[in-house]
């Protein structure tokens, strides 16, 4: 009887967690055959035998820690080898900064349950013996051969992988129910191929036939949630715009029609190539999302690619995919409409000017950009006294003391403690944009549509100046003066609708900027104050931010500073 052992893992690395183990009892193992994956603190592993023989005893199970130099299984006439430390798939050092968020599990749609596997009978010595596909699950009697992992002459065990199968629902490795040595191989990659069709033969062979006519081949939501588990983790570190889709789940109908990159459509592994150098599962991944893995370049040592590299790419991909989808979203393509005169009478009104450009800088904002929209209140009895005093003093300067002239000071102080908030992303460079001023945008209300002219050097002017430059604007958008050159150059935009009412909305950040502040109607509220209710004059907030750059509790703080900077007005002089 020999033992076979774990060997070293590497420098530092004395232990591991068993992920799955690939041999069974009765099954053959080959010297340098694969037979565990082991998940150190540094990497999954691939763990190879360095023992030959048929497997007597297994000692460990999966989901368990196991040691350095601890017994993993025997084998009976079995020969050892000289054990050799195992090389890890994935690169060792991760940057200690970079911690991925928590990824919640999406539900799986349902899919075909695995059936309980029998115990197999003693193995049957045949002088000849076939490997016909097996089942592959309900409903499921065929699917595309991708890649043979056997050749003739090669020796074959039970339990061991044989072929990789694409079926509707998922790529799977299919396991050898039979023992022995290639014969004949009968089938082609790329070829499709039936349950029940004979794969290859054997000779002095012996086999399995009933656990491979019953066992369908693998779960397929170990997929299913690998797929979901790689889209989470992407959208997690704000990269995507586009979809990644599972083969199972029809993709919805969107407003937008771009094409994602060719590689996102292939599938690894249709040409005849030598194996890429990855792990199986590493493999089965880049395949499950449309990655062709000879075209990612692998970090690991000798160029071995790794998950991380898997998805690395697949990042890339999405964001060509997603300035593809920018690029074309002035295109307004859209599901075909129905056939509205059947209902009754209808008036077509072409869409021109102001209005047009209006909808396509939305909609390309829209699609461009991840929403979220914060929500806050601010009293705002004190700053009403103080607007009603300098009124006046506004009014002189050729202006009005309105609440969205004092915003505009109060949003300039924000923008400078929040720097991010002032700024753009490039995602072609990945890289972000901070701009060093501040030229504020304000929407303004027009019979043509929305305008929204830029007041510049915000932060440089007091508030009398700002009130008495934005009712100029203002007059010069309703009256159809407005210069294009003042649209332009903002850095943050603020929307007011409380002179049309309403409690709260979700404005549309103005691309390229990465928020924008709206304003709602204020109103008397009770409010408990030193420990009794008092009626006070209330201002809703809303802010709609870029969530590739601005996390939630950024923009709960930059809001909150903002209502606390209207509720203190001493704090900002009206001066400047």
């Amino acid at each position: 009887m020999t033992e076979f052992k774990l060997p070293e893992l590497g420098e530092n690395i004395d232990q591991g967690d068993l992920v799955r183990l690939m041999v069974s009892l009765g099954a053959s193992v080959t010297e340098g055959q694969p037979v565990m994956e082991l998940e150190t603190d540094k990497a999954v592993v691939e763990v190879p035998s360095s023992v030959s023989g048929t497997v007597k005893e297994i000692r460990v199970k999966e989901g368990q820690k196991v040691k350095v130099g601890q017994v993993i299984f025997t084998v009976e006439n079995g020969t050892g080898a000289k054990v050799k430390a195992v090389e890890p798939k994935t690169p060792a050092a991760k940057a200690p900064e970079e911690k991925p968020a928590p990824v919640a599990k999406a539900p799986s749609p349902p899919v075909t349950e695995a059936r309980p596997v029998p115990a197999s009978p003693p193995a049957v010595s045949t002088g000849a013996t076939d490997f016909r596909l097996p089942e592959l699950g309900e409903n499921i009697d065929q699917g595309d051969l991708v890649r043979l992992m056997i050749s003739p002459g090669s020796r074959v065990s039970e339990g061991q992988p044989v072929m990789e199968l694409e079926t509707d629902k998922a790529v799977v490795e299919v396991p050898s129910s039979v023992t022995g040595t290639v014969k004949e191989i009968k089938v082609k990659e790329g070829e499709k191929v039936k349950v029940g069709q004979v794969i290859f033969t054997l000779e002095g062979g012996a086999s399995a036939p009933e656990r491979a006519k019953h066992a369908p081949v693998e779960h397929i939501s170990e997929q299913h949630e690998a797929r979901l588990s790689l889209q989470a983790a992407i959208q997690a570190e704000g990269k995507t715009a586009a979809q990644v889709f599972l083969p199972d789940q029809p993709p919805p109908l969107a407003p937008t029609a771009f094409a994602m990159p060719e590689q996102l459509g292939k599938v690894a592994g249709t040409e005849h190539r030598a194996p890429a150098p990855a792990a199986p599962h590493v493999r089965r991944l880049a395949r499950e999302i449309g990655v062709d893995i000879y075209e990612v370049k692998g970090t690991g040592p000798g160029g071995r690619i790794s998950e991380d590299d898997v998805k690395a790419f697949a990042k890339s991909l999405l964001t060509s995919a997603a300035a593809a989808g920018a690029a074309q979203g002035r295109q307004f393509a859209q599901p075909e409409l129905p056939d509205f005169t059947k209902f009754g009478k209808v008036e077509r009104v072409s869409m021109r000017g102001v209005r047009r450009k209006t909808a396509q800088h939305l909609w390309e904002a829209w699609t461009t950009i991840p929403h979220v929209t914060q929500q806050d209140k601010a009293d705002i009895t004190e700053l009403e006294q103080l607007r009603a005093r300098f009124a006046p003093k506004a009014q002189e300067a050729g202006g009005k003391m309105t609440v969205t002239a004092i915003a505009l000071k109060v949003c300039a102080s924000a923008l400078k403690v929040f720097p991010q908030f002032n700024a753009s992303i490039d995602m072609s460079k990945e890289e972000i944009i901070y701009k060093q001023y501040i030229n504020i945008g304000v929407a303004v209300d027009t019979d043509r549509g929305l305008l929204v002219p830029v007041l510049h050097e915000v932060d440089k002017k007091n508030i009398v100046e700002l009130a008495a430059e934005l009712t100029q604007l203002s007059k010069k958008a309703r009256d159809k003066k407005l210069l294009p050159s003042e649209m332009e150059g903002g850095t943050f935009t603020i929307t007011n609708l409380g002179g049309v009412g309403g409690t709260g909305f979700s404005p549309i950040v103005n691309f390229p900027e990465v928020a924008i502040l709206g304003l709602s109607r204020s109103s008397m509220e009770p409010v408990w104050m030193n420990g009794k209710f008092e009626p006070r004059q209330v201002l809703p907030l809303s802010l709609s931010y870029d969530h590739r750059l601005i996390d939630g509790a950024d923009a709960a703080r930059f809001l909150r500073w903002i209502a606390e900077a209207f509720e203190q007005p001493f704090l900002l002089s009206v001066q400047g």
